[in-house]
C-alpha cells in the first residue's frame, strides 16, 4: 500500500466528505471534519496544505480507517 505524495488538503476533504464526514469548522489553514452517528461523534483535523506531508496524510488515513473499521486502501483508492 503506497501513500500518494501529491495530495493537498482540499482533495482529502472532498474524499472524506464522500465517506460521510462534514466540515464543522475551519481555523486558519486547518479544517475540522466531523463524522456523526447516533451514538457518537468523531473529529479529524486536516491541514489545508499543498501538498500534505506524507506522514501526516498517513496518520489521518489510518485514524479514519480505524474509526470506520475499513481498510486504508479503500481511502487511498478514492484519492
Amino acid at each position: 500500500m503506497k501513500i500518494p505524495r501529491d495530495v493537498n488538503g482540499s482533495e482529502l476533504v472532498k474524499v472524506l466528505k464522500k465517506i460521510g464526514f462534514f466540515e464543522s469548522r475551519q481555523l486558519g489553514s486547518h479544517i475540522r471534519l466531523t463524522y456523526k452517528t447516533s451514538e457518537e461523534e468523531f473529529h479529524i483535523t486536516v491541514p489545508n496544505h499543498k501538498p500534505i506531508k506524507v506522514g501526516t496524510l498517513n496518520s489521518i488515513i489510518t485514524e479514519v480507517a480505524n474509526h470506520l473499521k475499513i481498510n486504508k486502501q479503500e481511502i487511498i483508492d478514492l484519492l
